[in-house]
C-alpha cells in the first residue's frame, strides 16, 4: 500500500498533552528517525531493512514477553546506549510491543519522548491508542502499569502486508466492539462486507481505521484516567481477558467470546433484545470469529475475581442496552459466579 504525499492527521487532547495521530504515511520517505526504536523480534524478522539506521532493541515476540523481566532488559539497554529522557523512543510492533515501549518510556528516568507506530490492525485500532501500558504478573494481565501519552502516534499501513489473516480477525472483533458501543452504522457497514474487501481496498481500510481511532480517542479524552466513560472499551474485555490467559488463545478471539457473554448478561439484566444478541453473535461469526469456549468455569471464575475493575464483593461490568449504546454498571460477582455456566453455554 503506497502513501500519499500528504498525511492525514488527528489531533486529540489530555491533560498531559496532545496526540497526535498521522495516518497513511511511508517509514521509508517520511518518517523522521527517532532516538531508539522498539520492536519484537516477528517484526524485526520481516521489516528489518526498515531498522538499519537506528537504534534498535528487539525483544521476544508474544503475549509471554510482556514481563517486569522483559521492561528490566529494555531498561538496561536504554542505559547502555546511554539515552536520555529528552531522546524519543518508539515502540513498532503490536500490542505488546505499544505496551511495554510506553511502560519502558513512562519510568526511565521519570518519563522520557514516546511514539508508537502500531503494525497490527488491533494495535491501530485499540492497542496502541489511549495511553494504558503495563506487564502481566502472571496469569492476571495488566496487573502493573501507567497511562502515558506517545507525542504521535504514526499509521504506516505497509506493516499490514505481512500479518497473518488470524491477526486480522483479532483486530476485527475490537473494531465490533467499537461499532457494539458507539457506531450502529459502522456496524451495519460490517454486515455488508467482507474482511477480505478490508484488507484489499485501501480506501476501506484507512477509512475504519480513522473512524475507530476516532471513537476509542474521544471516549479516553473525557476520561483519561479511567474513572468512568472509559469503562466502556470494556466491553466483552472481563470474560475476555480472563478466557485469553485461561486458554492462550489471540486477543480478539477471546474478546468475541467475551462480547457473547456481556450480551447474554446485558439480556438478563438491563433487557437487551435477542435480536439485537443474536445480530452480535452472526457478525462475529461472519468474520469468523469464536463465540463459545470450551473451558472450566471455575478456573475462569477465579481470574473474573482479580480482574482490575473489581469493586469488593462487585465489578464494574459493561452491558449494552442496544447495539450502538453501551452503559456501565456495578453488578454482583456472585451473580456472575452463579450464572457463569449459562453465560458460557
Amino acid at each position: 500500500m503506497k502513501a500519499t504525499n500528504d498525511i492525514y492527521k488527528q489531533s486529540f487532547s489530555f491533560p498531559s498533552g496532545t496526540v497526535q495521530c498521522l495516518f497513511d504515511i511511508s517509514f521509508d520517505e517520511q518518517f523522521p528517525s527517532p532516538t531508539v526504536i522498539i520492536t519484537d523480534e516477528n517484526v524485526f524478522a520481516f521489516h528489518q531493512n526498515k531498522f538499519s539506521n537506528t537504534k534498535t532493541i528487539v525483544i521476544p515476540a508474544g503475549e509471554e514477553a510482556k514481563t517486569q523481566a522483559t521492561v528490566d532488559y529494555i531498561i538496561n539497554q536504554l542505559i547502555d546506549l546511554e539515552i536520555s529522557k529528552e531522546d524519543t523512543l518508539l515502540g513498532v510492533g503490536g500490542g505488546v510491543v505499544s505496551d511495554l515501549a510506553g511502560y519502558a518510556a513512562a519510568i526511565y528516568k521519570r518519563g522520557m519522548k514516546l511514539q508508537l507506530m502500531p503494525t497490527t490492525l488491533l494495535g491501530m485500532i485499540d492497542a496502541g491508542l489511549g495511553g494504558k501500558n503495563g506487564v502481566n504478573v502472571g496469569r492476571y494481565k495488566n496487573m502493573v502499569g501507567t497511562i502515558y501519552q506517545p507525542e504521535k502516534i504514526w499509521f504506516c499501513y505497509d506493516f499490514l502486508s505481512t500479518l497473518p489473516v488470524h491477526e486480522w480477525r483479532s483486530g476485527m472483533a475490537e473494531m465490533i466492539k467499537h461499532a457494539c458501543i458507539a457506531d450502529e452504522q459502522m456496524f451495519d457497514m460490517l454486515e455488508k462486507i467482507q474482511l477480505e474487501d478490508i484488507m484489499g481496498d485501501f480506501k476501506k481500510l484507512n477509512e475504519l481505521v480513522q473512524r475507530n481511532v476516532k471513537i476509542k480517542m474521544n471516549i479516553v479524552e473525557q476520561d483519561e484516567l479511567d474513572k468512568s466513560d472509559r469503562h466502556l472499551l470494556n466491553f466483552g474485555h472481563t470474560f475476555g481477558h480472563a478466557i485469553e490467559k485461561l486458554l492462550g488463545i489471540t486477543h480478539g478471539s477471546a474478546i468475541s467470546i467475551g462480547m457473547v457473554c456481556a450480551c447474554r448478561v446485558s439480556e438478563k439484566l438491563i433487557g437487551l433484545h435477542s435480536s439485537a444478541t443474536q445480530r452480535v453473535l452472526n457478525l462475529l461469526e461472519h468474520y469468523l470469529l469464536p463465540l463459545e469456549a470450551n473451558t472450566n468455569s471455575e478456573e475462569l471464575f477465579e481470574l473474573l475475581v482479580k480482574d482490575k475493575k473489581r469493586v469488593g464483593d462487585d465489578i464494574h461490568f459493561v452491558l449494552l442496552p442496544q447495539i450502538g449504546q453501551a452503559k456501565t454498571e456495578i453488578i454482583p460477582l456472585s451473580y456472575l459466579h452463579q450464572n457463569i455456566k449459562e453465560i458460557l453455554r
